[in-house]
């Protein structure tokens, strides 16, 4: 079976998109396989764009690397938006449905391959400001906050410790039992979040669209920061303004296109 895909990322988080009418299957195990980095393409989720459903110019549906299914990526939204534009499918205002629900973007610039989107993330809901979670028998002052996915925002002083490794406990924390994606947190300043990554499914990603709206949401709701804030990511800087609701620019580039032979 051959599988067509375009590769992109969003500031490095890497997806790889399909058209959902050119494959007659779409299973966990063919996600873990495409996405695989050493016997796959190798990417951080798989995305089913099927184009043109009702008021919306494109659905998405979205496989995290692990073969699990996600609601929402922000950076692989834009992706699936930057495909969609290439391809003639819609202008500079994109309407996207998503398991979180549609999702409005707007092209800022183009630049060949290279795209920038500012998009509407929605009104974040504050589930719990301070919980209390326990690792290893020690209390850990987090906030959690739902953004059409669910986010664990963790404040830190440094990223002088295994993060990755305390990611992956908290992910699969007996808390969270659909699991939950964490982002650590780090003021620099009152507009400046310095942040790190460990999303459900996925593992660490050099940045996250989602990662870094829950964040935001949780340094606004702490007082660590005041709108706009930039966020600091591994993979450069993510823009994000509040107005009732977030907004976040961020890029997407198209970088290749191919076929996955999948084994049978």
């Amino acid at each position: 079976m051959k599988i067509p895909f375009t590769k992109a990322h969003g500031a490095h988080n890497d997806f790889l998109l399909t058209w959902k009418e050119t494959t007659t299957q779409a299973t966990p195990e063919i996600a873990r396989a495409i996405c695989d980095r050493h016997t796959g393409v190798g990417a951080d989720g798989w995305i089913l764009v099927e184009r043109g459903r009702g008021q919306c110019d494109a659905a998405i549906h979205l496989y995290n690397s692990d073969g699990s299914e996600a609601e929402i990526s922000g950076n692989g939204t834009r992706c699936a938006a930057a495909l969609l534009v290439e391809h003639g499918c819609t202008g500079s205002d994109i309407r996207i449905r998503t398991g979180a629900g549609l999702k409005h973007l707007r092209l800022i610039e183009r630049a060949g391959l290279h795209f920038t989107f500012e998009m509407n993330m929605g009104e974040p809901e504050l589930r719990e400001l301070h919980y209390s979670l326990r690792l290893d028998g020690e209390s850990h002052d987090v906030t959690l906050v739902w953004v059409g996915n669910p986010q664990c925002a963790v404040p830190v002083q440094n990223f002088d410790f295994d993060w990755r490794k305390t990611g992956a406990e908290i992910e699969s924390h007996p808390d969270f039992p659909k699991r939950t994606n964490v982002s650590f947190i780090r003021p620099v300043d009152e507009h400046t979040l310095d942040v790190r990554f460990y999303e459900r499914g996925a593992g660490e990603t050099m940045s996250s669209g989602t990662g870094s709206t829950g964040a935001v949401a949780a340094a606004l709701a702490r007082g660590m920061v005041r709108s706009p804030v930039r966020v600091l990511t591994p993979a450069g800087p993510l823009e994000l303004r509040e107005e009732g609701v977030l907004f976040l620019t961020g890029p997407a580039e198209l970088v290749a296109v191919g076929e996955f032979m999948m084994g049978q």
